[in-house]
């Protein structure tokens, strides 16, 4: 019997750490079955991120309530022999009962501040950890990536090229989600772009070009199969590359060529060389894509010498956010039973109890700071940007629409953002953090329980 390539949405009952089963077993035998509250957040950002853009976490909650764990899972964790046979007939019937609370998709989000908030039964909360945790860490690492890509770009379309490296297939899939989030402009990963509604792009590969016999003629197979297509020009001389696609042009009008692309060497210097011969031959409108390696940094300096090239593919940096490819991630106890709770653990300590972010801006829609306050603190100056998603286990239809206008949300984010979280550069210090500041209220809380 084969092992299964994929994990099935039945199975994702079992996609946990044992602890959580062992703990929840716990709690039903001590029948502590009062509500909790418990928070997903970071405690700092990675060094080269001035913000990270929230992504995956209503995805995830909506998930929640559609959880079972059906038969032939029962199965599974009975076969352990560390589950009593009560406790799983529990389990059997268990369906989620809670509220959670999401900052809508694609908001620019800080350190301690939840992207979500669950409250529910202590068992059914704690059971929600590690899957939480997995799908909202990879949609906010990579989306939080693809959006530096797209803020180093300036307007030039920037598409993702990372499927082939990326650390196994749903991560694939479902970072094309967060791309699609973040503003990128299209994906060359098939399933990933036709599930996700992420327009599909690609080229060719070089082998295409070595399986013929001469450059020439691989373009001009290419070119007739594929009308308005992109013609990769550096498998020999990049600029030699580009005489032929003028050439093919020439000989064959009826053709069309859409852009070319350039896969290495100093992309700048041969971006502009191809610029002035396609000029030069009456092809303005055939662009010039470029990849090869590329990250953020790059592409601004790209941008910045003036390269004529006219959009970017991104692969390898992107698919793995190579210079940050993990947060500090928690998922914490903040409430039980109508009693504040804190970590005491040193560098590991969390803000007590449910929570509200506010954002204040200024005349013109820039963010100006967040307030941390109390979930029921009133007077807090701001926009709340915690919302229930699910309540009683059951989803808000109506506010699932904001996980579908996550593009536009983060378009209109970036525009309004404060030129200093715009910069690519590592951050000097705490001079340059976005302030986030504790309300009245849950500063008293945390010097009462801290």
């Amino acid at each position: 019997m084969s092992t299964p390539l994929t994990v099935s949405e039945d199975e994702l009952v079992l996609l946990t750490d044992l602890y959580q089963l062992t703990m929840t077993q716990a709690y039903w035998k001590e029948a502590m079955a009062e509500r909790a509250t418990f928070s997903l957040f970071f405690r700092r950002l990675p060094p080269t991120r001035r913000f990270m853009l929230a992504c995956g976490q209503q995805h995830a909650a909506a998930l929640i309530p559609r959880l079972r764990f059906g038969e032939a899972e029962l199965a599974q964790l009975a076969a352990t022999g560390l589950f009593e046979a009560a406790f799983l007939d529990w389990l059997g019937e268990w369906r989620f009962s809670g509220e959670i609370r999401t900052l809508p998709e694609g908001t620019p989000v800080f350190a301690d501040e939840p992207l979500l908030e669950v409250d529910a039964p202590i068992a059914e909360a704690q059971l929600l950890e590690s899957l939480l945790m997995n799908l909202v860490q990879l949609e906010t690492l990579l989306a939080s990536k693809a959006v530096r890509l797209v803020i180093a770009a300036r307007g030039r379309p920037v598409v993702d090229f990372g499927l082939r490296r990326m650390h196994g297939i749903d991560a694939a899939v479902r970072g094309v989600r967060a791309y699609r989030s973040a503003g990128l402009e299209g994906t060359s990963n098939v399933l990933g772009g036709l599930r996700h509604d992420l327009p599909l792009r690609g080229t060719m590969a070089h082998s295409y070009i070595l399986a013929h016999d001469a450059e020439a003629e691989a373009f001009a197979a290419f070119a007739r199969h594929y009308p308005n297509t992109t013609l990769l020009v550096d498998t020999h001389d990049t600029l030699a590359g580009v005489d032929q696609v003028i050439a093919l042009l020439a000989a064959e009008p009826e053709l069309s060529v859409a852009a070319i692309r350039l896969d290495s060497g100093d992309l700048g210097a041969l971006a502009r060389g191809a610029r002035r011969r396609l000029d030069a031959a009456g092809h303005g409108d055939v662009k010039i894509i470029a990849g090869s390696g590329l990250d953020e940094w790059q592409i601004a300096d790209l941008v910045a010498e003036g390269a004529p090239i006219d959009g970017f593919g991104v692969g390898t940096q992107l698919g793995v956010s190579a210079d940050a490819p993990v947060i500090d991630l928690s998922y914490k106890l903040v409430a039980y039973a109508g009693r504040p709770r804190v970590k005491h653990s040193p560098g590991k300590i969390n803000l007590p109890g449910p929570k509200q972010v506010y954002r204040r801006r200024d005349a013109e829609g820039r963010p100006i700071g967040d307030t941390l306050a109390r979930h029921d603190e009133t007077g807090i100056e701001g926009e709340p940007l915690l919302v229930p998603l699910v309540r009683d286990g059951r989803i808000d239809d109506a506010l699932m629409t904001l996980a579908d206008s996550a593009r536009e949300r983060v378009t209109a984010a970036l525009a309004a953002l404060p030129g200093p979280l715009r910069r690519l550069e590592p951050r000097a210090g705490p001079e340059d953090d976005y302030p986030v500041t504790l309300s009245p209220g849950l500063a008293r809380l945390r010097r009462k329980v801290g």
